[in-house]
This record gives structure tokens, sequence and C-alpha cells, in this order.
């Protein structure tokens, strides 16, 4: 019983100040470099700040040590916010980062600081990856070893 108590509160104290999250497992071996994972939320609040948190989870397979992905956000009322991250997955001795127990990390990525969600209504956030190989201008069709994309949203402090 106490242990079933304990657990409990763990979790409650982990998902504390969360108001969304959600995940999307990437399919067929590699994201492909056109396919956007698609997340639609309503904050609720026109006020609060908030931070939002992209999650990647990735395995062994994934060849890089840092990864760029693209976001696109649209505001209920249309207006869209782009933007074109770099985000760095393994340390210089090619250790991957994040947390996770045997091939499987997840990275905890910090996507928008202190937001202010302005208007009530559902907002629409979509990433996609935008690796190239160094000289190449194509971007890389299947990207491997990225196995799920997530995103989270918490209220500020």
């Amino acid at each position: 019983m106490r242990k079933a108590l304990l657990f409990l509160l763990l979790v409650a104290a982990c998902t504390e100040g969360v108001l969304y999250s959600s995940f999307q497992p990437v399919d067929n071996g590699g994201w492909d470099k056109d396919e956007f994972k698609e997340f639609s939320f309503s904050p609720g609040d026109t006020i609060q700040k908030h931070h939002m948190y992209i999650h990647i989870r990735n395995d062994d397979t994934f060849p890089y040590s840092n990864l760029f992905l693209i976001t696109e956000m649209t505001f209920p009322g249309g207006d869209q916010l782009r933007d074109t991250l770099e985000f760095i997955m393994a340390d210089p001795t090619g250790k991957w980062l994040g947390d996770g127990v045997g091939s499987i990390k997840e990275n905890k990525l910090w996507y928008k600081e202190d937001i202010v969600f302005p208007v009530n209504g559902v907002y629409t956030l979509r990433i996609a990856h935008a690796m190239r190989q160094n000289g190449e201008v194509d971007g890389i069709d299947k990207l491997p070893g990225i196995t799920d994309v997530g995103v989270e949203i918490e209220q500020a402090e």
C-alpha cells in the first residue's frame, strides 16, 4: 500500500504544471524529409507564461551529433511563426545526451521560453527535420534513428 501511494505521489510530482504532452512515432525506419509531425492544443490561458519543449527519442542508428528541425506554429487566427532550430544530440566523444536506459535516449529540448498564447483557440505546431549532408542542397530523404517526436507545454513559474 505504501509503495503504491509513493508511486502515485511521484507520478503527480513529475506531471505538475504540464498542460499538454503528446508524442508521435516515426514509422518505416526513418523520418521522411517532407513528413511533418503535427500537434494541436488549446492552452486556455491568454495571460500566463508557458515553456514549450520538443522531445526527441533516438536510438543508436541516429548517425549525427546534432539535429536540425523546422517548426511552424499556427495561431487560431491563422498567423504563423516559423523557426529553424539546431539541437546537440551527442557530446564531443559521441556519447548520446538525454535520458534513458539502453539504446533509446530522450532529449527534452527548449523550443519557446515564457511564451504567452495571446488568443483562445486551437494552436497547431508542425515539426519536420531539416538534416542535410555537408555540401548538399537537398535534405536527407529518410533520417534514421529518430523513433518518436513529442511536444510538451508547461506552465512557467
